[in-house]
């Protein structure tokens, strides 16, 4: 009889302004590479995910301006906060990547940094930019959605 556990997932950061930004058509989980005390830092979770993008350079998928604070027990060889990290995921599925990133106007952004298990992971989404009357409509389906369920609350 095999039993098998459901890994734990903890979030410790989510880009929530990627959501508002972009359409997110396609979610991918990825390894990252940490150095040193930034596994202890972002377990923490005294991380940032605000301006984070991800591009990918010599075949490798790497995520930039993703802000991890230095960890406070840490010493003088604490790494660079804004630091450029790499991101862990199979060369095929960079190289998918790649080609929609260059050819359909894709970007590639990272939406949430969770533990499963023992590990960091990073969800990137393959996102396309919205216009300003997009933000506005999704913004108006957000407050309508608050307001229904605001109406259904006071009633029972």
């Amino acid at each position: 009889m095999v039993h098998l556990e459901k890994e734990s997932i903890k979030v410790l950061a989510r880009n929530r302004e990627a959501y508002h930004e972009y359409f997110v058509e396609e979610e991918m989980e990825a390894g990252i590479e940490l150095r040193g005390t930034e596994v202890k830092s972002v377990r923490q979770g005294t991380l940032n995910l605000k301006d984070a993008w991800c591009g990918i350079k010599d075949g490798e998928l790497i995520v930039n301006q993703m802000h991890i604070s230095p960890y406070e027990q840490g010493n003088r060889f604490n790494p660079d906060p804004r630091r450029p990290r790499r991101l862990l995921m199979h060369r095929r599925e960079i190289m998918r990547l790649f080609g929609k990133v260059k050819q359909d106007g894709y970007a590639l952004i990272p939406l949430s940094v969770y533990l499963k298990g023992s590990l960091v992971k990073v969800k990137v989404g393959l996102c396309k930019g919205k216009k300003l009357y997009d933000k506005r409509q999704s913004a108006a389906e957000r407050d309508a959605k608050r307001q229904i369920d605001r109406a259904m609350k006071e009633r029972y």
